[in-house]
This record gives structure tokens, C-alpha cells and sequence, in this order.
């Protein structure tokens, strides 16, 4: 999931991105908002996807993530 790295350490977050578009904008959501106050990312696993549905039809689209980056 993250980089080859020699020593240190890398540190795993899990957070759920939500978009009204895909599945796959709300795994870019999740990557896109956690960049903006986390730097380094280096890896994003899905780890499950689920759907808000209203009258038959998916709202709303929900990847639950772990997002991976080295810890400074």
C-alpha cells in the first residue's frame, strides 16, 4: 500500500470519501480532501463500498478507505 521505505515508518488512517458521481470519485474525494491537511500520501487501499438509496436509484456513493503515508 505505501512506498518501499529502508526505515521509519509509515502510519494508516482509514476515512469514507462520499460522492454523488461513482464509486470512483468518492475514493478521490477521500484521497483529494485527507491531501489537503495530510502530506505524503502514498498509498489508498478500498477496503468497502456501499450506496445511499432514495426511490430506487443510488444518491450518493461511499468508499470506506485506509489511506497510507510516512510518518516525518
Amino acid at each position: 500500500m505505501g512506498e518501499y521505505i529502508e526505515k521509519g515508518a509509515i502510519k494508516v488512517i482509514e476515512i469514507i470519501g462520499i460522492s454523488d458521481e461513482s464509486f470512483e470519485d468518492a475514493v478521490a474525494q477521500a484521497v483529494g480532501k485527507a491531501a489537503e491537511t495530510i502530506k505524503g500520501i502514498t498509498g489508498v487501499e478500498v477496503m468497502r463500498q456501499s450506496a445511499k438509496v432514495v426511490d430506487g436509484k443510488i444518491s450518493q456513493y461511499r468508499a470506506d478507505v485506509k489511506l497510507a503515508f510516512t510518518v516525518k
